[in-house]
């Protein structure tokens, strides 16, 4: 069987598997193999395992969408993360998501103070007053 796994920053995983363990919090776990019934499952968080012969990858799923039908398996999520345990993937996604909080807080603090800039260069220039 096949499966993508995708985010609005591109394709994260496209491959031939066995098959996928779907694991989510609200639900529990599933497995979808070779000739499943169609499936449709949304998912708040939660990981998939996926696996090939004796390989196993784990994807850390926040926000998503899974779609299985005539042996292809689309995953469509908010935000993603591989790994090769559940564990190691999750404290790799918090640490991206530290960093990305921390350049936002940085780019909104130089926001604030450009703007801070602008609005004293206005008043300098006695913009508004003619």
């Amino acid at each position: 069987m096949k499966i993508v796994v995708s985010t609005h920053q591109g394709v994260l995983y496209n491959e031939e598997i066995d098959y996928v363990v779907v694991h989510d919090q609200d639900d529990g776990e599933y497995a979808i193999m070779e000739n499943h019934i169609p499936v449709v499952s949304v998912m708040e968080e939660g990981y998939l395992k996926l696996v090939k012969g004796s390989d196993e990858l784990y994807v850390l799923i926040v926000s998503g969408i899974l779609e299985f039908h005539d042996n292809f398996c689309t995953v469509t999520v908010q935000e993603a993360q591989a790994g090769r345990t559940p564990e190691s993937t999750r404290a790799h996604l918090a640490e991206i998501r530290r960093e990305r909080l921390e350049r936002n807080r940085k780019e909104s603090t130089d926001f604030t103070e450009k703007e801070k800039e602008l609005r004293e260069h206005i008043k300098k220039a006695n913009a508004g007053n003619l």
